[in-house]
């Protein structure tokens, strides 16, 4: 079976970069997924089905688009449900974010759509993944296949030590805007309120407690602050937003409102 280089990483004690592909775009999922991740350094791609605009024939299309691409593919399913869990799986995907695992039960719900028997309770038929990712995948997958639950609540927070008990959680993935809601605060990628600032602390330290890999959802300005922090899996932007911004900045640069030789890389 293919191996999954994010979690290989992740063993290396690496940190891991992503893009999140928020559009439903396989020629654009191509294009990134070819000259540009080596060129950026991009750990993993992820197709993002909750709040992005794929379907299930969208994915599939992108998994296609990036089949040769040397970063991970994983796709954010819209929910905590076996049955497209088990979809993405069959058609590639090599991981699956999983949102809003609030509680014990759900993170061992999760684990379980990921894992094949006796591991777990995934129905066995890879149509596509069998076929691009060797005919050892039923032996390798419960092994390659990252299982990635959401902490994105007060009440995940409460839970966690528990959660992160569950065997076959490879890494956890925080949603700041939910959190920041959860919290009582305006939904936002960072805040400097002692509320979000110790949250954040409680996910890292909890997730280094039990060999867990701890994630977030950021920005290219807070990079380095998250890796201070302790995070080792941070998504960076998504395809649109660099696709604005880079709309924005060529435009910047036609009006003479960046001046290139003097080294300004950002119009905000």
């Amino acid at each position: 079976m293919r191996e999954n280089s994010l979690k290989s990483a992740w063993g290396r004690g690496e940190s891991t970069l992503g893009l999140w592909l928020s559009a439903n775009d396989s020629v654009m999922a191509e294009i990134v997924g070819g000259a540009v991740v080596g060129e950026a350094g991009i750990d993993y791609l992820n197709i993002d089905m909750q709040h992005g605009l794929a379907d299930y024939d969208s994915v599939l299309s992108i998994l296609q688009a990036t089949r040769t691409s040397d970063a991970t593919v994983t796709v954010r399913v819209p929910w905590n449900d076996p049955g497209i869990i088990g979809r993405v799986l069959d058609a590639g995907a090599m991981g699956v974010i999983i949102p809003m695992v609030n509680t014990v039960e759900q993170a061992e719900q999760a684990v379980a759509s990921c894992r094949y028997a006796p591991a777990g309770s995934r129905s066995y038929g890879p149509i596509r993944a069998g076929v691009v990712h060797g005919p050892d995948y039923a032996a390798q997958a419960n092994g390659q296949i990252a299982c990635i639950p959401m902490i994105e609540t007060v009440e995940a927070i409460e839970n966690l030590d528990g959660i992160l008990s569950v065997p076959g959680i490879d890494a956890i993935y925080v949603g700041p805007a939910d959190l920041s809601l959860t919290l009582g605060l305006p939904p936002g990628s960072d805040h400097d309120d002692e509320r979000f600032t110790e949250a954040l602390a409680t996910i890292v330290a909890t997730a280094k407690r039990h060999g867990i890999v701890p994630g977030m959802h950021t920005t290219e300005r807070l990079v380095a602050k998250r890796l201070d922090q302790g995070f080792r899996m941070l998504t960076v932007t998504s395809d649109l937003n660099a696709l604005q911004a880079g709309i924005r900045r060529a435009f910047a640069i036609a009006r003479g409102e960046i001046d290139l030789e003097g080294g300004s890389g950002s119009i905000y």
